[in-house]
């Protein structure tokens, strides 16, 4: 990741790097990086080294965030194992610059397959990705930042939305993304995923839909049962919500125009 940061077109202002309880050769690659360009530098967290779907990710964010020594038109989440396209910076920001109104933008991730760099099937291709996304600083404050919560990808695009904002996809922009998403899940966060439609007021209808789309998309008939038990879960603690009733409703009622559409 880091090596193709360095290689970008257009380089990054500052880049922040969280070193997030590693127990490998991270701190000495970190430093290698930290000591050649003085736009990188890093910080150290100590977060338990379980993995947490959504919440661990965005806790670390807002670690290196709390560091950003200068203000920010636009600011972006990468993820460890990915690999950018050299021009993904440049080819990025020009969708901002092409459309006052976009306040997401970014490219596609894609997965390696018998020796192929195939498109991950998990959403449309016009949905920017978790651990590629940029966004404009006015929406990123007008969505409330970052959740520290699973679904955290999906509110942050709901609520650009519900603000007024566009996303903005490059589908020319191919990120390899080293560690398929979920592969390491456990069963127990694979619940997280039903939690998180509980979370956003999506309703027992539109979890079961959004549900078995994403068991078709990973091939993961389980992972269907998992998801609804994670969302039955979460109602019955009464888990805290991630949105306003008004933003549940605006979230509810684009869900469901869409899949009409899709249907119609």
């Amino acid at each position: 990741m880091l090596s193709s940061m360095v290689a970008q077109t257009k380089t990054p202002t500052q880049v922040v790097i969280v070193d997030d309880n590693s127990t490998d050769n991270s701190p000495k690659i970190i430093k290698r990086y930290t000591n050649t360009y003085a736009w990188i530098s890093s910080i150290k967290t100590n977060a338990s080294p379980k993995h947490s779907p959504g919440s661990k990710v965005i806790q670390a964010f807002y670690q290196g965030h709390k560091t950003l020594t200068q203000d920010f038109d636009i600011i972006g989440k990468f993820d460890a194992d990915i690999i950018l396209p050299t021009n993904y910076i440049e080819k990025t920001v020009a969708l901002f610059l092409r459309d006052a109104a976009v306040g997401i933008a970014g490219g596609n991730l894609y997965i390696e397959k018998n020796g192929n760099w195939i498109y991950e099937n998990i959403s449309e291709k016009t949905k920017v990705r978790g651990p590629i996304k940029l966004y404009k600083k006015d929406c990123f404050n007008a969505i409330g930042g970052l959740k520290k919560s699973i679904g955290w990808d999906t509110v942050d695009v709901l609520l650009a939305e519900f603000h007024g904002w566009k996303t903005s996809t490059d589908t020319s922009l191919h990120v390899k993304h080293l560690k398929a998403t979920a592969k390491v899940y456990t069963n127990k966060a694979k619940h997280k995923q039903g939690e998180a439609f509980y979370r956003m007021r999506y309703g027992k209808s539109l979890t079961r839909i959004a549900a078995l789309k994403l068991a078709i998309a990973k091939k993961d008939i389980l992972l269907y049962t998992r998801c609804m038990r994670g969302y039955y879960l979460a109602k019955k603690k009464e888990l805290a919500f991630i949105v306003t009733q008004e933003e549940g409703a605006f979230i509810r009622n684009l869900r469901w125009r869409g899949i009409k559409k899709k249907i119609l």
